[in-house]
């Protein structure tokens, strides 16, 4: 009797305690599931989101490259009075190498008075879009996107006036084509995503990947937004299937670019990896429950309490996790070790503000100093440069002697100069065309001239070629180390050594400043000011490379980089 009332009792215990808590425990799985299925749908949303974003960038930049070219177009006819349109067409293939469909010079009758294709303007003079750029604002315009009536496809026109008789100068290109070179890289055409460029006549101008807007694009989630000039990210319901709509804008011509893919077929082999995960466990779950009997009170309330704590710390709540949860020793353990973590994530998310602020200003510092150097330099310079020339057509029109034209060439290059020295600041274009060696060199010796500083160069082994994103992030690093020298070293000189290895490349940087305590790790580098130091050490991890400083207060720096070879780079 008694033997049946303990089995009785232990199907019992079973029914009640066992069985439930498989059961929560099966329903906290597939709720992780779910969980994780959320964040990842909102994960590919993020991703596509910001996708969009960098094309629309990519676009307009595009667009404004081409008003800028047309604009050099004009500024060759401004300085060569005497030269025929002809030769300066011919002249400047380079410069209008972006205008694929053709160029012309034009009159404000729309005559075409010079033309690299005379069939194309003269089947185009008729149209709408054509008159409408006879009359450029005056730093050009851009058309809306029109077909050529003998050769149906897209064209777009941008055009300026010069000072020569009312002459235009017109390029046109194919928003197809510039479209495609711009986005192959960030969108393949053979790729999952649908990629969709729009006009405001709801014209399609560029599509990659599937189809995705069989009714056509005036209905579509996300076309609309785009034309109110709103970016994001939303889900539609397609079939059986969601898809996530990207977004954005392209403000300089009113397009709009609109990407489609569903999330669920990027994410779908983790997803189902996920979701048969917990049917396996759960006849090792029964039997970890019974090996358990008697210590799961003392082990699954504390863990549940501890993870309703370590939950809130998602959300920023660090204190929750502080509070004890009891249980056994090892579960004490964990939640001071989850404690300890949580400092650590609070320490490194105020070190992460703080970076990325003196991110924030050090790009703004930087564009403040651009745009003095431009504004007390070279527009000065260029204001001074047109006063010149309408002395010297004011002397021509009047039939009086033509000043001499030494100082017009003379304070065109101190313009061009100061041009070259702020382009060289934005990107070091010696970088790509000469090396990375005659790169550092002249970004040494400019360096040393422009503060009055001796900083040597030395370069040891044979010169080796590495990939551009290697070589730039190379560039920088000695940039910003210079940098360092320059502003806080208080140094009286400097050098910079390149070793060619066997088997790696070392870059050493030295000066005889003042020098510093060295943080005893790189998450101690915000907290202390250290931002370049920071900037350095992801740069180094980026690229594969090793960074060492050694530095003692009163006695200089010594920073080295050894990046070792990989085959590509060989």
């Amino acid at each position: 009797m008694k033997k049946k009332l303990w089995r009785g009792s232990t199907i019992q215990s079973i029914a009640v305690i066992v069985l439930p808590l498989t059961l929560i425990l099966v329903v906290v799985s597939f709720g992780s599931f779910q969980i994780h299925q959320n964040a990842m749908r909102s994960l590919v949303g993020s991703r596509d989101q910001r996708s969009v974003l960098t094309a629309a960038g990519i676009l307009e930049s595009e667009i404004a490259h081409r008003l800028y070219a047309i604009q050099a177009l004009v500024g060759l006819v401004n300085s060569n009075p005497q030269t025929q349109p002809e030769a300066i067409l011919s002249g400047s293939q380079n410069l209008m190498e972006d205008f694929d469909i053709g160029t012309a010079f034009v009159d404000i009758d729309g005559t075409v008075i010079a033309a690299n294709d005379q069939s194309l303007w003269q089947s185009i003079q008729s149209t709408s879009e054509f008159k409408a750029m006879l009359d450029p604002v005056q730093d050009g315009s851009i058309s809306t996107v029109f077909t050529n009536p003998l050769d149906p496809q897209p064209i777009v026109l941008v055009s300026a006036r010069t000072d020569r008789r009312n002459m235009i100068a017109m390029g046109a290109f194919s928003p197809g084509r510039m479209i495609q070179n711009a986005l192959q890289g960030i969108y393949p055409p053979q790729g999952q995503i649908a990629v969709y460029i729009i006009d405001p006549g709801y014209q399609i101008l560029y599509h990659s990947g599937p189809t995705t807007l069989e009714s056509g694009p005036l209905q579509h989630p996300g076309v609309g937004e785009a034309f109110k000039g709103q970016s994001g990210a939303i889900y539609t319901r397609v079939r059986s299937d969601e898809h996530v709509v990207a977004y954005s804008p392209i403000k300089t011509v009113s397009w709009a670019i609109i990407t489609e893919e569903s999330w669920e077929q990027v994410s779908s082999p983790t997803l189902r990896t996920s979701q048969i995960i917990p049917l396996v466990m759960v006849p090792a779950l029964l039997l970890a429950i019974l090996a358990i009997w008697f210590g799961a009170r003392q082990i699954v309330r504390p863990l549940q309490a501890l993870e309703a704590r370590a939950a809130k710390l998602a959300w920023g709540d660090f204190k929750p996790i502080e509070q004890s949860v009891g249980g056994i020793a090892e579960i004490r353990d964990l939640q001071s070790e989850l404690a300890h973590m949580a400092a650590q994530l609070q320490a490194a998310e105020q070190s992460l503000h703080s970076y990325i602020g003196a991110i924030t200003q050090g790009q703004e510092a930087e564009r403040l100093r651009l745009a003095r150097d431009l504004h007390d330099d070279t527009i000065q310079s260029l204001i001074a440069l047109k006063q010149r020339v309408q002395l010297a057509e004011m002397a021509l029109k009047k039939g009086d002697p033509v000043p001499d034209l030494k100082e017009l060439e003379n304070l065109t290059e101190t313009t061009i100069d100061e041009l070259r020295r702020t382009t060289r600041a934005l990107r070091p274009i010696y970088l790509e065309d000469l090396g990375l060696v005659p790169a550092l060199e002249m970004l040494v010796t400019e360096t040393g001239k422009d503060v009055g500083l001796e900083i040597n160069f030395h370069v040891d082994g044979t010169e080796r070629r590495f990939s551009t994103e290697v070589e730039l992030a190379l560039y920088r690093m000695v940039q910003e180390a210079l940098n360092n020298i320059v502003h806080h070293a208080g140094a009286g000189h400097a050098a910079v050594r390149m070793d060619f290895h066997a088997d790696q490349l070392s870059v050493e940087i030295t000066d005889n400043g003042r020098g510093f305590e060295i943080p005893r790790t790189p998450a101690e580098f915000t907290p202390q000011g250290h931002f370049g130091l920071l900037g350095l050490y992801e740069r180094a991890e980026l690229i594969g490379a090793k960074l060492q400083i050694n530095s003692t207060p009163g006695k200089g720096t010594e920073l080295v980089i050894s990046l070792p070879y990989q085959p590509a780079s060989i």
